[in-house]
């Protein structure tokens, strides 16, 4: 009966939320591993799993050495799963809903300084695939866009009168963004060389040598390219330039709420990794600047 009902929930979440394939993937695999854990228990139904149960489950997967995201995500999952039973008459209440996850170390962003992002950006166009690559980095760092925003851009999604553009974050919220000087010069450039690529029929902003949508994979590939081409320290990717968008428009500004809005974060606890990141380079400029905070050992 447990394993039914389990199978139930998988086909609700796939049919009836419509949930991604890799979302999925990590739904199942999480209950699934809470599955097993309910007969190593010897626990007989859903509708007698407790509170406890479900915090050893989450001790024991720390134990194994998942990450504390990853058991915030299984948590997670579980308490959409006992919501699906309670909803089905299943159970009374939903053991995993007072149950926290371990906190887990937030990792401070690999950013670009201003040099790097110079040398990144000073990219030589010769043709229609540099011009949109160009194109491309101007309009992240520029717009701080997230990757899946960047290649949902339709031609459309520009007001370059205006010097702005509509982006569809995450939950297909929409927000307006400005678009730098730079920015708009590449783009205009891109809009020159794009017949050269675009199928006739492409709304598409950014299109790949076929003609069509260009994709994230593509757009990292790039990116990963030019970085090697122009000797960029590190891994270039995206979330490195938006990163890099949101830390210089930090440091530079100080507007914590503004830089949210712009990035399109709903909780603003998201944003403020930031300031942590703001905050080392405030000690590095101190530590080399103040007369009396030298540490021990440097002169």
């Amino acid at each position: 009966m447990k394993e039914a009902q389990l199978e139930q929930f998988i086909h609700y979440l796939a049919n009836e939320r419509q949930l991604s394939p890799h979302t999925l993937d990590n739904y199942t695999r999480d209950i699934n591993r809470f599955f097993d854990f309910t007969e190593e228990q010897g626990i007989p139904a859903w509708s007698s799993v407790t509170a406890k149960q479900v915090r050893q489950f989450a001790a024991q997967i720390h134990r194994q050495g998942l990450a504390g995201k990853s058991i915030q995500r299984s948590l997670s999952a579980l308490r959409s799963f006992f919501r699906f039973l309670s909803r089905e008459g299943v159970v009374d209440q939903n053991p995993a809903d007072a149950v926290q996850a371990p906190k887990s170390q937030r990792k401070l962003p690999e950013t670009l300084d201003v040099d790097q992002i110079d040398r990144l950006l000073d990219i030589p166009v010769k043709d229609a695939v540099s011009a949109r690559d160009s194109a491309i980095m101007e309009l992240i760092y520029s717009s701080g866009l997230r990757i899946s925003e960047l290649v949902g851009l339709d031609i459309h999604s520009l007001d370059l009168a205006d010097h702005s553009l509509r982006v569809l974050g995450k939950g297909n919220k929409q927000r307006e963004l400005p678009i730098g000087r730079k920015a708009l010069q590449a783009i205009d450039r891109w809009l020159d060389y794009r017949h050269e690529l675009a199928s006739f029929d492409e709304n598409a902003l950014f299109v790949s040598s076929r003609g069509k949508r260009i994709s994230v994979r593509t757009v990292q590939q790039r990116m990963y390219h030019w970085g090697k081409y122009l000797e960029v320290n590190g891994h270039v990717h995206p979330h490195r330039l938006r990163h890099s968008f949101a830390s210089h428009m930090l440091e530079s500004s100080g507007d914590l709420r503004a830089v949210q809005e712009l990035l399109g974060h709903e909780d603003i606890s998201t944003t403020q990794i930031y300031t942590h990141l703001d905050f080392q380079h405030l000690m590095q400029v101190y530590e080399g600047a103040h007369p009396r905070a030298h540490k021990k050992g440097k002169k």
